[in-house]
């Protein structure tokens, strides 16, 4: 019955009309909203990758300053392991690929230097990490290396020549610097002498050159070798931090609250959305925001179901009384108009649903549209396309759909049939 009122009479053809611009409403809202909100998540997707290659996803650190007991803490931090989490969040982590049971993939220690590096021709701020050359390609993606040997210098390194240090590129066109190039550190802790403090300068080498994709790591970044820095800094054997890498990074905040009773004080740790806060907490809130405006076109495609089923309402109310006459109950008549909106919005759901994933195919598999690298570390539009999230959109869309038929569906259900017979 319903299926029949769907399909009008030559006279009634613009109830037909109007019956196709509601799905094709919210055909089009479906779509945008998969296309934008996979959008969004690539754009999430490739800063987190791009952050996260740089930074690790956790980070302990002690208040009483730089510690010592690398080894013991290492393989402390490297025995966490989590159980599988049971509720919603659980249920998504898997829906979106993430590990089952999430643990401590890798830890390596650091120590941090912040000082100024000088060729002669200029000079430059920058934050220097020390590192082990062993574990931190575990926990860390380096970039991509234009000139020299990168890290590998590190595991040759011997005490008695000037460290090696590798830089960004934006820093070595800074600095006027290749590969080979011996360099600067300028610390501002040093010695005090009767013209006042005099600041610790020593000679560095240029190991490599390389690019991580973002101007601020280029320009900013520095890392040398482990042992190296611990002599700069005269701190002997302790290092300021561990990078923790895990295996689930949606699962930080639980790694935090266990590895916190595990360490115990004086240890605190942050994960990569303490250290990164505003910045994803931004692109959540556009994410958000974006799925609320682009909801607004599947509810006026919902406002349209409404007008569709009150014109087919007035042109059935003979077919109404006829069928009540016969017996069809009040639920029966609801049953009917809004099973009649529900195919509607079930129709422009599916078409929006194959159209947003079609979109989304061809532009992560042809990337025919094109954006300015330099702006956002990418030449191409970024598509990441979760299940979870074009089942929250599909639902959400027939939803609404279906609270869109109860009204005229009931004023339906209400009508008098002695009254509609007797002035036929």
């Amino acid at each position: 019955m319903a299926l029949r009122y769907l399909r009008a009479k030559k006279q009634h053809k613009f109830i037909s009309l109007i019956s196709a611009i509601s799905t094709g409403g919210v055909a089009v809202g479906v779509m945008a909203l998969i296309v934008v909100i996979a959008v969004m998540a690539g754009f999430e997707n490739h800063l987190k990758e791009k952050i996260l290659g740089v930074n690790a996803h956790l980070l302990i650190r002690s208040y009483e300053g730089p510690f010592d007991s690398v080894d013991a803490l290492r393989k402390k931090i490297e025995s966490v392991e989590l159980s599988p989490e049971s509720s919603l969040g659980g249920i998504l982590a898997r829906l979106r690929g993430q590990s089952a049971r999430p643990h401590v993939v890798a830890a390596t220690p650091v120590v941090y230097i912040q000082a100024l590096l000088s060729s002669g021709r200029a000079v430059s701020g920058v934050a220097i990490r020390g590192i082990d050359p062993d574990s931190v390609s575990k926990v860390v993606t380096f970039g991509k290396i234009i000139q020299g040997r990168g890290i590998d210098a590190f595991k040759d390194y011997s005490s008695k020549e000037p460290p090696p240090i590798l830089i960004g590129k934006e820093l070595a066109l800074t600095l006027g610097v290749e590969a080979g190039d011996f360099i600067r550190i300028i610390m501002p802790s040093g010695t005090i002498t009767p013209v006042g403090m005099m600041p610790k300068i020593r000679t560095v080498r240029v190991c490599g050159i390389q690019t991580m994709g973002m101007y601020e790591y280029d320009m900013s970044l520095a890392f040398m070798p482990i042992g190296a820095a611990q002599r700069l800094l005269g701190i002997g054997n302790k290092v300021h931090a561990f990078e923790v890498k895990i295996s689930d990074i949606y699962a930080a905040p639980r790694f935090v609250e266990t590895l916190k009773r595990v360490l115990g004080y004086p240890f605190w740790i942050m994960d990569w959305q303490q250290m990164s806060r505003n910045l994803f907490s931004a692109m959540e809130l556009e994410k958000f925001a974006m799925f609320v405006v682009l909801t607004l076109i599947v509810l006026v495609a919902a406002f349209n179901i409404i007008s569709t089923l009150s014109m087919m309402v007035m042109e059935k109310k003979s077919d109404i009384a006829i069928l009540k006459a016969m017996g069809a109950t009040n639920s029966q008549i609801l049953r009917i108009f809004m099973l009649n909106g529900t195919m509607i919005g079930l129709m422009g759901t599916a078409l929006g649903v194959m159209g947003g994933i079609g979109v989304c195919w061809l532009l992560q598999r042809y990337k025919f549209i094109k954006i300015p690298k330099e702006v956002y570390y990418t030449d191409h539009i970024p598509i990441l396309l979760y299940k979870s999230d074009v089942i929250i959109i599909a639902l959400s869309a027939l939803i609404i759909c279906i609270l869109a038929t109860i009204y005229p569906a009931k004023q339906a259900a209400r009508i008098d049939p002695s009254e509609i017979l007797r002035n036929s």
